[in-house]
């Protein structure tokens, strides 16, 4: 057995648990034995147990006190109860306790068996949620704040005032870039859903057969490589709020069963019968026109109006003024200096990207720069056209800063016979910047 589980036996009958613990050794497990409750707490605790087999009858701490004390000190563990005297009293106590099985002795041991390995089937899942909570709420929260004061900024604000405290869908659009996950992370953030993560799925990330596996979940067996059972983003946003980014993407055929979520929160899992319930909010996303995609059958109309309640619009970067230069403030920080002419690059490019491809450039500077100062030298090469800041070429300025740097570089370079590292030192600039304004200057 690859990963053999790890078993403790809890009984006062040493016979008992020694045969026991020699069948399920054959069986290729690991097992340890213990003869009172204190013992087996004690083993506990230098040692993770996939699972625990307690007598209920023990002498000093009882199979209810130690099933408290277990629950509270390894609560991964998964216990199974076994009692010579069972009645439906300590049954029903222990199940409430959390208890996975309760058994009555005699029993065949095989059956002992399947019962360990659907117990581990449970750690191992309340395992993988317990991970997935973790991962939502470290990786899904906001990465920067929303910044603008722009009038269409003040008006976005004010619209995610109104719609956070409702239960409404809501559609953003925008394109790539300008900030839709932030803007669904506000809503949530104001909502009365707050106070659990929101779960985000991106359609246009994920090949098109996942996408229902991811939102639906699935049953063991139910497709090639469905190894174990698992629940879907529509359980796991059980009671909060569920981002689909990019829902233009959602294939078509995966339409109708959204739409019967979002209608009357029922939904199946891929490879069950069994219909199950949520209480999911739906925030989507999209950078494409959804209203043409109903147009040219790509999208469904009904399913279109369901999530679109409210549309929140956000503007691209270009068309937000003065928000561009509070954001580049924002970004470089108070530990870096941007100079005027990188500072008006900036605030002069188009930005297709947006405020993605403002962060990322920005992030570069900081990297490539000397003295935590960022020049053209740290921007990219498209952006250190003299276009990109004045209609008129400096070079053709006689005078100009630009001559005269070139200039002074020249003649550095030549007093020192071509030794770069001294020019620099004469300078007072480091030797890679040197090569990178004799580069821009086309200084042979």
């Amino acid at each position: 057995m690859a990963n053999p589980l790890n078993i403790l036996f809890v009984d006062d009958d040493e016979d008992f648990g020694e045969g026991c613990a020699r069948w399920f050794k054959r069986k290729g497990y690991q097992v340890a034995i213990s003869t009172s409750g204190q013992d087996g707490l004690d083993l506990c605790n230098h040692h993770d147990f996939d699972i625990a087999i307690l007598d209920w009858n023990l002498p000093a701490l009882c199979g209810l006190e130690l099933v408290q004390r277990m629950r509270e000190s390894h609560p991964d563990t998964e216990i199974i109860v076994l009692t010579g005297e069972g009645t439906i009293n300590n049954a029903v106590e222990s199940m409430r306790l959390g208890v996975f099985d309760f058994q009555t002795k005699p029993f065949p041991m095989g059956d002992l068996e399947c019962q360990c390995l659907a117990a581990m089937e449970r750690r191992k899942l309340k395992k993988e949620n317990t991970q997935l909570r973790e991962v939502i709420t470290r990786s899904k929260k906001p990465a920067h704040r929303m910044i603008g004061q722009s009038e269409r900024m003040q008006k976005l604000f004010s619209l995610i005032d109104r719609v956070a405290p409702t239960e409404k869908s809501v559609l953003i659009q925008g394109e790539t870039g300008t900030g839709k996950e932030l803007v669904a992370a506000a809503i949530h953030a104001s909502s009365s859903r707050a106070d659990k993560p929101m779960v985000t799925l991106n359609c246009a990330a994920l090949p098109e057969q996942l996408v229902e596996s991811e939102l639906f979940g699935h049953e063991k067996g139910s497709f090639t490589g469905a190894t174990a059972m698992k629940p879907g983003l529509f359980e796991v946003a059980d009671g909060s709020t569920l981002f689909i980014d990019e829902i233009g993407e959602m294939p078509l055929a995966l339409q109708p069963k959204l739409l019967r979520v979002l209608e009357d929160g029922s939904l199946r899992r891929i490879g069950s019968a069994k219909e199950r319930h949520v209480d999911v909010r739906i925030i989507a996303a999209t950078n494409r026109d959804i209203a043409q995609a109903v147009a040219e059958g790509g999208f469904r109309e009904d399913l279109y109006y369901r999530i679109n309640v409210m549309t929140l619009e956000l503007p691209p970067l270009r068309q937000r003024g003065k928000d561009i230069e509070l954001l580049i403030e924002h970004f470089v920080g108070e530990d870096y200096e941007l100079d005027a002419e990188a500072h008006a690059a900036l605030v002069a490019h188009d930005w297709p990207g947006n405020i993605r491809q403002l962060i990322n450039l920005i992030e570069r500077a900081k990297i490539l720069s000397d003295d935590n100062i960022i020049t053209m030298d740290e921007l990219p090469q498209s952006m250190r056209r003299p276009s990109a800041i004045s209609t008129n070429s400096p070079e053709e300025i006689p005078g100009s800063l630009m001559i005269l740097q070139r200039d002074h570089i020249t003649d550095v370079l030549q007093r020192e016979n071509g030794n770069k590292s001294k020019a620099a030192r004469v300078l007072g600039i480091e030797r890679r910047k040197l090569y990178r304004m004799m580069e821009k200057h086309g200084i042979g």
